[in-house]
């Protein structure tokens, strides 16, 4: 399988583990078109984004994958009306963004709990303007359960462990009903096999409330477990204007073969990952087995896991190597 454009294809959501009923929006298209993003910097403007032209289907979980400052947080912020693109378009259904866009929520990396009020009540801050206190009350006990947190709705985020405070932060996302539910590598703090866990609640969540997911991931292995499409950006680079597709943010949109639940040894998979690695920059000989690392760099530590987020042993994750933050 080439690293080559392909065209879109409806998701195909994980089966939900006896999940509650709950209401969201319904999940619509997100489009951007011809979309470039240009800071000023001392040295000069700096392109970040360039000619991005993708098309996201509504319920399609996509994984932005990509090397450190390749503008793939960027990105995300552009679609939630965070920050505005310097020329290009960018539309959730058919209404272009304008600014904070309601029909948006974003989780990101750091839970961002308030440290004076509970779980129930951080979770309450997320829904909507209006929102009766009774509904909302409900719609709260409906989140907490969905990411297995009922239990801990009167606890303070001291005292729950780092897996337990991101899936109040998922909650809180959720309970703004949003139509677009965008993830700035939300797990990327968590120890490994919290992390497993937590890709597995996220397949839960997405089945019972079928937003489209549009989530930035360093981890190779997280985005083909998660994602029906990986879009693998790579740093702009001013001086390839003469090339084809050289100035372009986007250098290929992937299908993932395979319905979720996916087998990590299936071959296809193991095969789509050393190409995926190979394009962000990975040399051949170290996209073997996950915890193998190029010379004299050293492993990776991983965190003993919470007692409260433990789940069982699996491959450890590929990471794309990074400098800085995204």
């Amino acid at each position: 399988m080439s690293l080559a454009e392909r065209p879109s294809r409806p998701a195909s959501p994980a089966t939900p583990a006896q999940a509650p009923a709950v209401h969201a929006q319904a999940a619509q298209t997100v489009t951007l078109r011809h979309v470039h993003r240009t800071f000023a910097t001392p040295a000069g403007p700096r392109a970040v984004l360039a000619d991005v032209d993708l098309t996201i289907t509504a319920g399609e979980i996509v994984a932005v994958l990509g090397t450190s400052g390749c503008g793939k947080s960027t990105l995300l912020r552009q679609v939630s009306g965070l920050d505005t693109p310097s020329t290009g378009e960018i539309l959730i259904g058919e209404t272009a963004v304008h600014g904070v866009d309601d029909r948006t929520a974003v989780a990101f990396q750091e839970p961002r709990l308030l440290p004076w009020r509970t779980i129930a009540q951080n979770v309450r801050l997320g829904l909507p303007r209006g929102t009766s206190k009774s509904a909302g009350a409900a719609r709260v006990a409906e989140l907490l359960e969905l990411v297995g947190l009922t239990a801990s709705a009167d606890l303070r985020p001291r005292q729950v462990s780092g897996g337990m405070a991101q899936r109040a932060s998922l909650a809180r996302a959720l309970a703004r009903n949003p139509a677009v539910l965008l993830l700035d590598e939300p797990f990327g703090a968590l120890d490994a096999l919290t992390r497993l866990k937590m890709q597995d609640l996220l397949l839960t969540v997405h089945a019972a409330e079928p937003t489209t997911v549009v989530l930035v991931t360093h981890d190779v292995d997280e985005a083909l477990v998660l994602a029906d499409r990986i879009v693998l950006l790579r740093t702009v680079d001013p001086a390839a204007d003469s090339a084809p597709d050289g100035a372009r943010s986007v250098r290929a949109v992937i299908d993932v073969p395979g319905a979720r639940p996916r087998d990590h040894a299936d071959a296809e998979l193991a095969a789509l990952r050393t190409e995926l690695l190979s394009g962000l920059g990975v040399p051949a000989r170290v996209a073997g087995p996950s915890h193998t690392q190029a010379p004299h760099t050293p492993a990776p530590h991983v965190a003993a896991p919470a007692a409260s987020d433990t789940a069982s042993a699996a491959p450890t994750t590929s990471h794309v190597p990074t400098e800085e933050s995204a």
